[in-house]
């Protein structure tokens, strides 16, 4: 895997596992004032939620350069027969 690629795979495993984590954990404002929406997040834990994504995306994408890498999968071979 080149870096270019390695760059975007990590990127697009990095946004896919961090829409999914942007539900945990939130839980809805009660006291909503005036101009604010009652279903935004008290504490949405953003920071917690960046930490926890790019480690689960470094794990992912190490998976995934092994696989890649070790010809497991060859994506040349699977355009060779299109």
């Amino acid at each position: 895997m080149e870096i270019a690629s390695g760059i975007v795979v990590y990127v697009m495993l990095w946004w896919w596992i961090f829409f999914m984590a942007l539900p945990f954990g939130v839980s809805r404002q009660t006291d909503g004032a005036a101009g604010h929406d009652a279903g935004a997040p008290k504490r949405p834990l953003l920071a917690k939620k960046v930490i926890i994504t790019s480690l689960l995306a470094l794990i992912l994408w190490v998976v995934a350069y092994f696989i890649i890498d070790s010809g497991m999968i060859s994506f040349r071979e699977m355009s060779r027969t299109l």
